[in-house]
């Protein structure tokens, strides 16, 4: 039974929820224009840092740490439940016009460079899965995760242009450094497109972290949970996993699980780029490999590669073996 104590603790709300510097009542996916509006780029640092805390994103990631990351506030904890509900009811309409067999995730490093020659690689592979039809999923932060969206927004273009592309963004190699996301959306003007879309999941938890721009369509949410677990549901056409740390790690066992029990049917690849790196480094495929092995694991489809065409044929080859949608 709700009692009067119980209203009082919500007293106000509707006020509340019109003052929080987010829109709860949003019925559509962000795209860089509406979470980095207000934003002008400046050379002078101070400046520049001045126009990102103004804009969008960068008003909510500061109320969002004053209000606390666990919000006590029973308002502030609402509207942030409202907010990403509505993220995810836009979310789901985004995924009904597309078919999920044919969505690829790629996980890795959020601290790759984009001077990394492994990025590089990761945008001609997302390039070319995306001209093939598929359409790429990350968590839509920088990185290994920014490289796929780069893919997909230079889809259709020549490897100069993304040669010129990668020439651009080498001014500002990490997502710390100044004119990061400047150099994006110069990028962005240069190479406008409207044809290819690319689907970026990002949160506010992590807000350190700014969401790529080169994402069509980015979800972001306050509650990373919800952020974690619809990255890894979404990806029905596979999941490629580059070199990465703690944040990988946990991607990787919670895919197992959910192609382990057959969550949604049936089990996606989980393919690992870099055999190096994920048998001597981070040996995470050796173990996989022995746990299904001994059973502790069933349904996993592996594969191990340093060979971006390798990747390319298995996800066409899953798509074919799967049912049309």
């Amino acid at each position: 039974m709700i009692t009067t104590k119980d209203f009082k603790a919500v007293d106000g709300i509707i006020d509340w929820l019109d003052d929080v510097p987010y829109d709860v009542t949003r019925n559509s996916l962000y795209c860089a224009e509406d979470l980095y509006q207000g934003y002008e780029p400046s050379s002078d640092a101070q400046t520049d840092k001045a126009s990102y805390d103004d804009c969008y994103d960068g008003r909510t990631y500061q109320y969002y740490l004053l209000m606390g990351k666990n919000a006590e506030n029973v308002n502030e904890s609402l509207a942030r439940t409202l907010h990403d509900h509505r993220i995810h009811m836009a979310l789901e309409a985004f995924l009904a016009n597309h078919n999920g067999r044919r969505c690829v995730g790629v996980m890795g490093g959020h601290a790759m460079l984009r001077t990394d020659p492994m990025y590089a690689d990761i945008v001609m592979l997302s390039k070319k899965l995306t001209e093939e039809g598929f359409y790429m999923l990350t968590g839509g932060g920088p990185g290994a995760m920014e490289a796929t969206h780069l893919g997909a927004w230079m889809a259709g273009r020549s490897p100069m242009e993304v040669k010129e592309a990668l020439e651009m963004l080498a001014v500002a190699p990490s997502f710390k450094d100044r004119g990061w996301l400047a150099s994006a959306f110069n990028v962005i003007r240069r190479f406008p497109q409207s044809k290819y879309v690319s689907l970026g999941v990002s949160t506010w938890l992590y807000g350190h972290e700014p969401s790529t721009p080169f994402a069509t369509h980015i979800a972001k949410f306050f509650e990373n949970s919800i952020r974690e677990d619809s990255i890894l549901t979404m990806a029905f056409g596979g999941i490629i996993y580059t070199p990465g740390s703690a944040g990988t790690m946990q991607e990787i066992f919670q895919d197992a699980v959910q192609n382990h029990y057959l969550s949604f049917g049936f089990s996606s690849p989980m393919i690992f780029w870099g055999k190096k790196f994920w048998t001597e480094e981070m040996p995470v495929y050796p173990l996989l490999e022995q746990l299904m092995q001994t059973g502790k694991y069933k349904n996993l489809i592996l594969s191990l590669t340093d060979d971006p065409h390798e990747i390319e044929a298995s996800l066409k080859s899953f798509l074919e073996s799967t049912p049309k949608q």
